[in-house]
């Protein structure tokens, strides 16, 4: 547990709100901040810069809940989003949306702690594979660019794939850059003689 977590609540509702932060503080986390009115909530959840979102909607309309996910895109931190009722639509939209916990009916101040503690697990899991997939399509990028730049050097300078590779890597190394750099010069240059 780290009761330093800063803590934000997103809840008109004083009485829910309540069960939130008790179920917080038994906890043992200090650093809670409640949201009453969501007037500017970007901007304010912005200032704050909190580790964690808790947002209670009870019986959200369709247009809270948009601004609820247009909060969870923008912001990149674990949120739990508690409501009273739900259809699968709005828990499809909430996970596209990148809400960690969707919890429906849950809201007990027992249950807060393991919901948090989920909330975090499961952002952490997919901002995880989510770097890992930038990281694939990045290599992949690379390898595609690389590939280009062996065609034209195998082309223009009437060089076998090997030796295409070769001179990428030796012009790298001596230049101090990385092959993809490299080969991204290669490329470049190629479409300015065509």
């Amino acid at each position: 547990m780290q009761p330093s977590l800063k803590i934000v609540i997103v809840d008109a509702n004083p009485i829910r709100a309540a069960i939130l932060e008790g179920g917080l503080r038994e906890a043992g986390y200090v650093n809670v901040t409640r949201i009453e009115d969501r007037t500017g909530l970007l901007a304010r959840i912005y200032a704050i810069d909190p580790d964690v979102i808790l947002i209670d909607l009870e019986n959200p309309s369709r247009d809270e809940l948009e601004q609820m996910f247009q909060v969870s895109r923008a912001v990149k931190r674990p949120i739990a989003m508690f409501v009273d009722q739900s259809d699968t639509a709005s828990i499809e939209a909430s996970v596209d949306a990148g809400v960690s916990a969707y919890i429906v009916d849950g809201l007990k101040k027992e249950r807060i702690k393991p919901i948090l503690d989920l909330c975090i697990s499961r952002f952490n899991a997919f901002a995880k594979l989510q770097d890992e997939l930038d990281r694939a399509k990045s290599a992949l990028e690379d390898r595609k660019v690389i590939d280009r730049a062996k065609g034209i050097l195998m082309k223009a300078k009437n060089l076998s794939e090997e030796q295409a590779y070769t001179l990428l890597r030796k012009t790298a190394m001596n230049e101090n850059r990385k092959i993809a750099e490299v080969a991204q010069s290669v490329v470049t240059a190629a479409e300015l003689f065509k």
